[in-house]
C-alpha cells in the first residue's frame, strides 16, 4: 500500500518515529539503527515502509534504506517470528551483519537481540540461509579505491571463509569479521584486522 513515506520528521521515540506528511502525523515503528541515522526532527527524511494488517490492529513500519525493509520482510516471514522479534534483531544487528549470520550458522550473532532465544534463532537461519544468498546486501563502493573489493554480505563471507582456511572455527571466525568490518574496507585488510581481533 505505501512504498514510502517523504515527509518531515516530527518525534524520534523509543522504536518508533513520527513523520508529517501533508499535516497528518504518521507514526512508524523503526529499528534503532534507523534512528541513530536519521537526522533531528523538524529535517526532511524519507523512509521505506511495510504496512500491516492484523485483525485487532493495523501497524506501519519505516526504514532507512530498502535493504534493512528487504530483511525486515524476511525475518516475519519465518514461522514465529513477528514484527517485535524482527525489530529486535535489526535494532542489534545491521542488515549487514544480519545476512552474514545467518550465512555462517552464527545463531549468537541473533540470540543477543532481546527476545530471541537459541529456538526461533536456528529456525531463522535454517529457513532463510537460501534465501539471503540470492540477496545482494551491499554497501555503496563509491568511496572504493580502484581494484578494491568492497564488504558487503559476499565479501564478508569471503573473509570469514579465508579464517576458517586459517584454522578458525566458524563462530569465531564471524565474530572477528562482525567486530572489525567497516563499511568500504577492502577484504584483505578486513581479514588483517579480524586476525589482529583474535590474536589479542
Amino acid at each position: 500500500m505505501f512504498a514510502y513515506l517523504r515527509g518531515t520528521l516530527a518525534e524520534k521515540e523509543l522504536g518508533a518515529v513520527v513523520v508529517e506528511c501533508g499535516g497528518v502525523g504518521f507514526r512508524l515503528a523503526t529499528t534503532m539503527n534507523t534512528i541513530k541515522k536519521l537526522p533531528e526532527a523538524g529535517a526532511e527524511v524519507k523512509l521505506h515502509t511495510h504496512f500491516s494488517v492484523r485483525e485487532d490492529a493495523m501497524e506501519l513500519f519505516g526504514f532507512y534504506s530498502p535493504d534493512e525493509l528487504s530483511c525486515f520482510r524476511m525475518l516475519i516471514s519465518v514461522s514465529g517470528v513477528g514484527p517485535k522479534a524482527a525489530l529486535s534483531i535489526l535494532s542489534e544487528n545491521s542488515y549487514e551483519q544480519l545476512a552474514l549470520a545467518i550465512v555462517t550458522g552464527d545463531t549468537k550473532a541473533l540470540t543477543r537481540a532481546p527476545g530471541i532465544g537459541p529456538k526461533i534463532a536456528n529456525r531463522i537461519v535454517l529457513e532463510l540461509k537460501d534465501k539471503i544468498k540470492n540477496e545482494q546486501f551491499m554497501p555503496s563502493s563509491a568511496n572504493a579505491a580502484p581494484g578494491e573489493v568492497v564488504m558487503g554480505e559476499v565479501s564478508q563471507i569471503e573473509a570469514v571463509n579465508a579464517l576458517m582456511v586459517l584454522g578458525y572455527s566458524q563462530s569465531e571466525a564471524s565474530r572477528a569479521v562482525q567486530a572489525v568490518y567497516a563499511e568500504g574496507e577492502p577484504v584483505e585488510r578486513t581479514i588483517k584486522q579480524a586476525l589482529k581481533f583474535l590474536m589479542r
